[in-house]
């Protein structure tokens, strides 16, 4: 049986029996680590940073899948547990840092292009080094929309956040990024 066929329904009642909690951990892992580490990655940009968050997000998980209410789908859960450990991740990093915002974000850029397991085109390398430049909730609600095709409502469960603020989020991600692009000579 392929790990994606089990339903989440059969992974929580594993995660919430006490003997099989470890075997339901274990799918939960397989059916959602991959999905979790490209929506992770593309906010926060390294491979070395994206484990480390991811392995947060994993712990957290398990720490607190019994207040799972289930008034969500189990992936919109996991999503926004993501979501909010990778701008908990950016903030802290800003925190340790003295450089100034243009030192951090070339820094980023240089790290996205020098990472040996980030393999694109020169296309997507643009569009990453412009998505360095927004603020993360632009950034995060760019990324759940361009790269994960969510819609706004889908969105705004997983954010809490109402659906006439992430459109306004997107828009000006948008002409940003389509500034930065102007600017950079691109398109």
């Amino acid at each position: 049986m392929h790990v994606n066929s089990i339903s989440d329904d059969t992974i929580l009642t594993l995660l919430q029996n006490g003997t099989q909690q470890e075997k339901g951990f274990r799918l939960l892992m397989q059916k959602y680590q991959e999905r979790l580490y490209r929506q992770i990655r593309r906010m926060v940009g390294t491979h070395e940073d994206t484990n480390d968050v991811l392995q947060n997000v994993l712990v957290k998980v398990f720490r607190s899948i019994d207040r799972f209410e289930g008034k969500s789908q189990l992936y919109t859960w996991l999503y926004r547990i993501a979501s909010n450990e990778a701008i908990t991740h950016l903030k802290k990093q800003k925190r340790q840092t003295t450089s100034s915002i243009d030192d951090e974000e070339v820094g980023l850029q240089n790290r996205l292009f020098a990472d040996s397991y980030f393999d694109a085109n020169a296309a997507q390398q643009h569009l990453q080094n412009a998505l360095t430049t927004l603020p993360d909730k632009q950034r995060t609600v760019f990324n759940m929309r361009y790269y994960d095709e969510l819609s706004y409502q889908e969105i705004s469960d997983m954010l809490e956040t109402s659906v006439g603020a992430l459109k306004a989020s997107y828009h000006h991600a948008v002409k940003k990024i389509e500034a930065f692009f102007k600017e950079q000579g691109v398109g």
